[in-house]
């Protein structure tokens, strides 16, 4: 199967410290893979890598075929790079900005102009274009930022915890054009160490740990890892509760737990004993405000993979 970059074996240490410890990463072409880990896991060291940046002490890595190391000039071509934060010249304009990369990409000055107005409409900068970037707001920056790595129109772009620091608004921006991106067939590298921001974007997730791969696969294949479902039920009347909450124990044959007030959940078989459980709670006209079957959501997964969760390790 071809990639659109692949990563095999990879090693980086730092003096007596490892960084790196053989991880093996991959995606096709036009998906989103997802490289889910806190602070110090080793995501940014992967990326610097992939991106040229960095030369692995064993294993090896392509982009497009082309191997990082040998061929470093060729794969900067196919490639664009987002970091955790805004490296864009703050002195200068949007636009000056956008076009200043174009030429150092060898684009003639009216072809970098033309990309600079075509991106700086599709992020949503067109009216802030003749700004300076010093009076942008932090979700401006980070827009022109991954507008920046897109003059050059790569294959394959690598977006380092792109979120970092943004407001839950911004970041829905931000994961609006991450999935334009995939569908315009650009490959995506995110780095994140927030878990629903993988859910909602990644085709498939590699879970790093320590500088290792620990887990791989898409998001349903990675909360399967936990095992089971859970059944979550609010009661319209928290007088409902003990009712509820013996007819779900004695269905799924499971301690039922209380995560908030007003809510029960239960972990469950399969799809029966959900049907069993609204079965019964109609049967004694409870009437609920929450009645759902879920997976394991992604922290649980991350819980059950390292011990620990992503906030815990990053604190």
């Amino acid at each position: 199967m071809p990639w659109a970059f692949q990563a095999e074996g990879l090693v980086k240490r730092y003096g007596k410290t490892t960084a790196l410890a053989g991880i093996e990463l991959a995606a096709e072409q036009g998906s989103v893979l997802g490289v889910l880990g806190p602070n110090g896991a080793g995501k940014t060291t992967a990326v610097r890598i992939l991106a040229t940046l960095l030369r692995p002490d064993a294993g090896r890595a392509t982009v497009g075929g082309f191997d990082v190391v040998r061929d470093a000039a060729k794969v900067r071509r196919l490639i664009g790079l987002t970091g955790q934060y805004a490296s864009v010249d703050e002195d200068l304009t949007g636009t000056q900005n956008l076009v200043l990369i174009g030429q150092l990409l060898d684009l003639r000055t009216p072809d970098a102009k033309a990309r600079a107005v075509e991106l700086l409409a599709g992020f949503g900068l067109s009216e802030a274009a003749g700004k300076q970037v010093k009076t942008y707001s932090g979700g401006m920056r980070r827009r022109l930022d991954l507008a920046a790595s897109l003059v050059g129109r790569p294959e394959v772009i690598y977006l380092d915890e792109p979120t970092t620091g943004l407001d839950p608004a911004k970041r829905e921006d931000v994961w609006s054009m991450v999935r334009s991106l995939a569908d315009d067939g650009v490959t995506v590298l995110l780095t994140t160490q927030y878990l629903e921001e993988a859910d909602a974007l990644a085709d498939t997730i590699s879970v790093i740990d320590h500088g290792k791969v620990i887990a791989n696969g898409t998001p349903g294949e990675l909360k399967r890892v936990v095992g089971g479902q859970t059944v979550l039920i609010r009661p319209a009347d928290p007088a409902d509760l003990v009712t509820a909450s013996a007819i779900a124990g004695a269905v799924a044959d499971r301690q039922v737990e209380s995560p908030a007030r007003g809510v029960l959940t239960v972990p469950v078989d399969g799809d029966a004993a959900f049907t069993e459980i609204v079965r019964r709670l109609a049967q004694e006209r409870i009437a609920v405000t929450e009645l759902s079957l879920r997976l394991p959501s992604l922290d649980e997964v991350f819980f059950t993979l390292t011990g620990h969760h992503t906030q815990q390790e990053a604190a």
